[in-house]
């Protein structure tokens, strides 16, 4: 489950994105829907992600966040000598929606 409290609660200042920034770097890579979001390659890496907020609104009991998550993936081959499946990570980006819902801060991810 995620919850993003600091996030909720620095809604309407000036330090909610830095707010949502960290907390979201905080997250397990294992909740977010990165491999599901692959364009490009064909397994996720967990290692390391970045969100970017693209827009943020309240929604009935809910702060409805958008946003992009920037991480990177590979193309798995078959292992074998001559395979010429390039073994260096690609660049990819999913688009998520946030709700986060008052007053617990539990929060729901889905892949838009």
């Amino acid at each position: 489950m995620i919850n993003l409290p600091k996030t909720l609660a620095a809604w309407g200042s000036s330090a909610f994105e830095q707010a949502f920034k960290a907390e979201t770097a905080a997250l397990d890579a294992g909740v977010l829907p990165l491999q599901e979001g692959l364009s490009h390659s064909t397994n996720a890496l967990a290692d390391s992600f970045e969100f970017v907020l693209l827009s943020a609104r309240e929604e009935n009991e809910a702060l409805v966040v958008t946003a992009g998550i920037f991480y990177q993936g590979i193309v798995a081959g078959c292992s074998c000598a001559d395979d010429p499946t390039p073994v260096e990570p690609q660049t990819e980006c999913c688009e998520v929606e946030l709700t986060i819902r008052w007053p617990d801060a539990r929060t729901e991810i889905r892949l838009l």
